[in-house]
C-alpha cells in the first residue's frame, strides 16, 4: 500500500482533495487533528511546551490553551521550529503506526497523509508520492477567511511562514490546480488515484 502526501498552503484545498481520495477508497490521516488529539492527551508534549513557551500558552488551570498555543507558534519562525520539533516525532510514529494498522486489515487502496507541513517537516522523504494544492493567492486568502477562525493578519502570517507554493510545486510529484470548481478538483484527484493505483 503506498503512502502518499497531500500538501498545499492554507486555504488551498487541500482537504478537499484528500476527502475526495477516501470517496475513491483511500485511508486518510489528517496530520492536523491528529497533533490536536496529541496534543491533548500527551503530558510530556505539554510538559515541553509550558518549558519552552511558559505562562504565555497556558490557562488558569495549567493546561495548554490550543489558540494561545497557536498565537505563540505562528509569532515567528524560530517559535514554530520550537513547536513542530516537540511535535512532529509523535505524529510521525503515530502516521507509522496507523499505516501498520490499516494495511493489516487491507482496507484501503493508498494511504493519504493530509498535512500543511510535508516538505517543512521532512515527511515527504517517508512518502512514496507528495501532491501539492496549488491555487491563486487571493483564491486562498478569501477561503481561508470564510472559515472565520482567523483574521487577515493571522493567515498571512502563517502563509510567510510556510514553504512559498512555487517550491513545494517544484518539488511535488503531482500538482492539482484548484482554482476551478469542486468538478475540476475531483477530475484531477480522479486522475492522479488512477494513475498510482
Amino acid at each position: 500500500m503506498l503512502k502518499v502526501g497531500i500538501t498545499g498552503g492554507i486555504g488551498s484545498g487541500k482537504s478537499a482533495a484528500s476527502k475526495r481520495m477516501a470517496e475513491l477508497g483511500a485511508y486518510v490521516f489528517d496530520a492536523d487533528k491528529e497533533a490536536k488529539q496529541i496534543l491533548k492527551k500527551n503530558e510530556r508534549i505539554q510538559d515541553d511546551l509550558r518549558d519552552e513557551f511558559g505562562t504565555d500558552v497556558m490557562d488558569p488551570d495549567n493546561t495548554i490553551n490550543p489558540k494561545k498555543l497557536a498565537r505563540v507558534a505562528f509569532t515567528n519562525e524560530e517559535n514554530q521550529s520550537v513547536l513542530n520539533a516537540i511535535i512532529h516525532p509523535y505524529v510521525f510514529d503515530a502516521i507509522d503506526n496507523r499505516y501498520d494498522q490499516v494495511k493489516k486489515k487491507d482496507a484501503a487502496t493508498l494511504f493519504v497523509v493530509d498535512a500543511a507541513l510535508i516538505y517543512e517537516s521532512g515527511l515527504d522523504q517517508h512518502l512514496d508520492y507528495v501532491i501539492v494544492v496549488s491555487v491563486q493567492y487571493g483564491a486562498r486568502m478569501n477561503r481561508a477567511l470564510q472559515r472565520g477562525t482567523l483574521t487577515r493578519e493571522d493567515i498571512q502570517r502563517r502563509m510567510d511562514l510556510q514553504l512559498p507554493e512555487e517550491s513545494k510545486v517544484q518539488m511535488a510529484d503531482f500538482v492539482i490546480d484548484n482554482n476551478g470548481d469542486q468538478e475540476h478538483l475531483s477530475k484531477q484527484v480522479d486522475e492522479i488515484y488512477q494513475e498510482i493505483t
